[in-house]
């Protein structure tokens, strides 16, 4: 049996500014762009690989209370709340790109104690992306 990763959510509050970065910055290619009434669930992916990233409206669930969606909000917009690693085979490169179209850098190409050498952006809403260097 084989199990593979197939979405994974991340909550944006710009569609616009979304693709920007995902979609124009990132390189990725829009899957779906799926509207109800004024939000907008976004599926995105690198060109080529099955795995996807959902970008959605957040805190739109009935239940929530408002206290609450103001919470999440916050912990959006502070990077605290989602968060996706990406690697890629030439980081350096990538982070250029990034940079370029001025994305919120939050670390340079590191290498990290733990073997690892990586960089790391905010997107537009402010989740954490962090980016390895492959093999």
């Amino acid at each position: 049996m084989d199990i593979s990763i197939h979405y994974t959510f991340l909550p944006h509050t710009d569609p616009e500014a979304a693709l920007g970065f995902y979609r124009d910055a990132l390189g990725f290619e829009v899957r779906k762009d799926v509207g109800y009434d004024d939000m907008r669930w976004i599926t995105v992916g690198p060109v080529g690989e099955p795995t996807s990233i959902v970008l959605h409206p957040p805190a739109v669930d009935p239940g929530i209370t408002e206290a609450e969606r103001a919470t999440i909000l916050e912990l959006i917009a502070k990077g605290t709340y989602a968060a996706v690693t990406l690697a890629t085979d030439d980081l350096d490169g990538l982070f250029e790109r990034l940079e370029a179209t001025g994305a919120d850098v939050v670390q340079e190409p590191t290498d990290q104690d733990y073997g690892v050498r990586d960089c790391a952006f905010r997107d537009p809403a402010g989740n954490l992306v962090r980016i390895n260097q492959a093999g």
